[in-house]
């Protein structure tokens, strides 16, 4: 290549280079040209030129020189370039395209370093990029020059960084449990011991603080049980762990998961407070008793002021649907007046709660997250039942009328809080009230008392 070599030597008694020179060198550079050649070509120093190419800029001196700070690189307007990948052998290379938005491109990797440059602080950075303050920090701290200072301007280089993380990047890689049979000796012996990961991942920091290749983290021995085959540790290790299970769960963000609820919950806090005090009957507590492994169900309905407690059959388990049709068939005989309002827990049985306040007249309320004493009536019921329906029993044998014949039961009892009445008694006088209305449940007649 034949170029026409300045006989400026230099910078010419310290006056500004134009964006002519600027661009000449660029260019030559961008051709595959070494810097040195380059600057010997337009007549600058070759450090002048090396920082042209990190990014720094000049700025005119009071004196009308100029000198080198460090800005922000300009983008050059026009057609994407291919920049040097060996400038002194000419091989050239195209701009790094980013492989995923997850992961930091060339360009973001450029604006990192002049920000530095600028002394913008790592959230401020980070705010520039719209990535998290901790992305930008493990950034630097992992593709920086350890051998120099960090205030120093070749502490992190973004291209070097580029690099390192193109080098780092490419799939499949061996695990480090297929490569030390130690190691997996090892995992496996404490996983046959009921250890978890986490307790073998720190055991072995303590064991082997000098060998880096007996040190793992537990998501390390997670991904070796739960990738199979290529983890290196049999399946059957993994129904080993607390969890039992041989495969992972799958786990989304909050934004991607699927919304339990088609419709809004209206929350307790909007429910009339006319049920707080319990004066006004027709405030319903509902919440489901469950069998063996969630298979099967029984749900409960329990009135606030009486404790009038009715038991919801669901024979075809309790999916929305199924939960939706049996509380419609529950609440049919009620009078109007006793259907106030019914307060449920946040499970997704309610799913359908819209439709169903909708089709019956009562409306639904949820109570907050992890918060049952909301509904204290219900859960105090729901201990009593298990006197009838132990835990791990599979409820689903149970007919419609042995669920009527314990409730019968449940509600002859006489409660403390009722002043000895039973919840039986309480509802029937509500029912009194309205005699036109069926009856709903077994109601029994007043039990005589002992004049003891």
């Amino acid at each position: 290549m034949k170029s026409k070599i300045s006989t400026a030597g230099g910078r010419p008694n310290g006056k500004r280079v134009s964006p002519e020179v600027k661009q000449r060198f660029l260019d030559l550079v961008h051709e595959g040209v070494s810097i040195r050649e380059a600057s010997r070509i337009v007549g600058i120093n070759r450090r002048t030129g090396q920082e042209w190419l990190n990014g720094c800029a000049e700025r005119v001196t009071a004196r009308g020189g100029s000198k080198a700070i460090r800005a922000a690189v300009q983008p050059v307007v026009g057609a994407p370039r291919t920049f040097p990948l060996n400038p002194r052998r000419g091989e050239l290379k195209a701009p790094a395209l980013p492989v995923s938005s997850r992961y930091l491109s060339e360009e973001e990797r450029i604006r990192i370093a002049d920000l530095r440059r600028e002394k913008k602080s790592i959230r401020s950075i980070a705010a520039a990029l719209g990535r998290s303050p901790s992305t930008v920090s493990r950034e630097i701290r992992c593709n920086c020059n350890p051998n120099v200072r960090p205030t120093h301007p070749s502490y992190y280089r973004p291209f070097t960084a580029q690099k390192r993380a193109e080098s780092r990047r490419p799939r499949p890689k061996t695990r480090r449990v297929e490569t030390c049979p130690e190691l997996q000796d090892f995992i496996q012996t404490r996983l046959d011991e009921k250890w978890s990961p986490e307790q073998i991942a720190n055991i072995l920091r303590l064991e082997f603080p000098d060998r880096p290749e007996m040190n793992v983290s537990h998501e390390t021995i997670y991904r070796a049980l739960y990738a199979q085959p290529r983890g290196g540790l049999w399946r059957e290790i993994g129904r080993r762990l607390r969890t039992g299970r041989s495969l992972r769960k799958r786990r989304r963000r909050p934004d991607q998961r699927t919304p339990r609820f088609i419709h809004p919950r209206v929350m307790i806090s909007q429910r009339p407070t006319e049920a707080d005090d319990r004066a006004i009957a027709g405030h319903w507590e509902g919440d489901l008793i469950v069998g063996t492994k969630n298979g099967s169900a029984i749900g409960t309905l329990v009135e606030r002021s009486t404790r009038y407690t009715l038991l919801v059959h669901l024979p075809h388990g309790h999916s929305p649907g199924a939960m939706q049709t049996a509380l419609l068939d529950a609440v049919r005989g009620l009078p109007t007046t006793l259907k106030r309002s019914l307060t449920w827990d946040q499970g997704t049985e309610m799913a359908h709660h819209h439709a169903f306040a909708k089709i019956s007249g009562v409306p639904v309320y949820f109570c907050d997250p992890h918060s049952p004493w909301q509904r204290g009536s219900n859960e105090n019921t729901n201990g009593l039942l298990r006197q009838y329906f132990p835990k791990g029993a599979n409820l689903s044998k149970y007919s419609r009328e042995d669920l009527d014949a314990v409730a019968a039961e449940l509600n002859a009892r006489p409660r403390k809080t009722l002043g000895w009445d039973s919840p039986a008694e309480r509802f029937s006088e509500l029912l009194k009230n309205d005699p036109n209305t069926p009856r709903v449940g077994p109601v029994l007649p007043k039990l005589p008392r002992s004049d003891k």
